[in-house]
């Protein structure tokens, strides 16, 4: 019995160390949305006349999301990063889909050696990548137009790996089954191998879809017109109030208000993105 007393006890403690260090891990986690969404709702003078961070506010405001919206271009900004993400990321998973099932199932010579140099590509530092497509871009005159911006991050040797990964998980028998009865390549993909990783499609395709929304350093590089910016770089034209100095409540709100959608992507996704990282991450 005693022993049975100490060792539910040194389990409610387990359990408790365990719960209380999550806890404290969440608040480090969430505390910087917290203090974003706060920040958003201050006043430009109140937040200016603060010498000492406060970590709440009596007098909320919502004037800093109307003048986000009127203000600015914001919508524009959005529409553009829209355009710019829901294209990019579509040509990018049929991309990666033709490349993945080509890796995985045709045999031709030289494919090991092809993919080896594929997975060699990923050690290259982004910044040498920037440099060269930014050559490339401008003499081939695409500067400040969306082929400019898109056409080089349609291809993620990532994601190639990850799909191809995938599809070697499929048996041999049932693609020679499919070729048997006449199946082509085309279809046994389209039937066969997108329906059962359809779970790690739908992961790469919000983990593109993030990525070219919070895209910054590429768009910076490419586009010298306020027509063509994405949310990343417009938020910076709220920087500067009237008095010459940074109206960070303004640029909170617009943070927030360019967070939501992907907060709600996740939500609604959060299952499909679970699922393809525990396929991607198992084997058989």
């Amino acid at each position: 019995m005693e022993r049975k007393k100490k060792r539910s006890a040194l389990e409610i403690l387990r359990m408790v160390c365990i719960y209380l260090f999550l806890g404290i891990w969440a608040i480090l986690i969430l505390f910087p949305f917290y203090w974003m969404i706060l920040t958003s709702i201050k006043s430009y003078s109140a937040y200016n006349s603060e010498t000492v961070p406060v970590f709440y506010t009596l007098a909320p405001t919502f004037d800093n999301y109307i003048s986000a919206w009127k203000d600015t271009n914001l919508a524009k900004y959005m529409l553009n990063t829209v355009i710019f993400a829901v294209t990019t990321t579509f040509i990018m998973v049929v991309v990666s889909l033709l490349a993945a099932f080509a890796f995985a199932r045709l045999d031709f010579k030289g494919k090991n050696i092809v993919f080896t140099a594929f997975l060699a590509m990923m050690m290259i530092p982004n910044e040498l990548v920037i440099i060269t497509n930014y050559y490339t871009i401008v003499h081939l005159n695409w500067r400040d137009s969306f082929t400019g911006l898109i056409l080089p991050s349609i291809l993620s040797i990532f994601y190639i790996y990850l799909l191809r990964e995938n599809f070697m998980q499929v048996p041999d028998d049932l693609y020679l089954a499919a070729k048997v009865d006449g199946t082509s390549d085309f279809k046994y993909l389209c039937k066969v191998l997108i329906p059962l990783s359809k779970p790690t499609i739908i992961t790469i395709t919000i983990l593109k879809l993030i990525e070219c929304w919070n895209s910054f350093v590429w768009p910076r590089a490419i586009t010298t017109k306020d027509s063509y910016n994405l949310v990343s770089n417009g938020i910076q034209s709220i920087k500067n109030s009237s008095m010459g100095r940074a109206d960070i409540p303004g640029m909170m709100a617009a943070v927030v208000c360019v967070s939501l959608p992907l907060l709600v992507l996740f939500i609604i996704f959060r299952k499909k993105i679970m699922a393809g990282v525990a396929r991607s991450g198992s084997k058989g």
